[in-house]
């Protein structure tokens, strides 16, 4: 029986593959889902342009990455907890909205902390076109 259960948890390039064809699933899942996603990739196309035109440093765009990727992060749990908070609370329920409140609004704080990291790196760039 021991012999199995190695056999089983054995490193699969296969199932590694497979492991990021559900990743994307999960994104896709995302982007169809939530209408705020759409905002937060609208607003990454925009920033990657912005730090394009505005030739931003290689530190800014590692601050930017990390922003982006930040916010983008935080939607995907939003996401997750509220489709599992609807699965095992399919009825209104005051603790579930709770849960779904909780996880908006660490979006919310992702949101407004990369905004600030965007205005430290682009306004000074702007300020300096006009």
């Amino acid at each position: 029986m021991e012999e199995n259960k190695s056999l089983e948890t054995r490193f699969s390039v296969i199932k590694r593959v497979k492991s990021f064809r559900y990743a994307f699933h999960g994104i896709y899942f995302m982007l169809k889902s939530q209408h705020n996603a759409w905002i937060h990739f609208a607003i990454t196309f925009i920033v990657i342009i912005a730090g394009w035109v505005l030739e931003v440093s290689a530190v800014e765009w590692c601050f930017l990455i990390f922003a982006i990727g930040f916010v983008l992060t935080a939607e995907a749990f939003n996401t997750a907890i509220e489709e599992l908070t609807n699965l095992v609370s399919p009825k209104h329920n005051p603790k579930a909205g709770i849960v779904k409140d909780v996880a908006s609004g660490g979006v919310l704080i992702a949101a407004i902390t990369t905004s600030i990291v965007g205005f430290i790196i682009f306004l000074p760039k702007v300020i300096l076109l006009f």
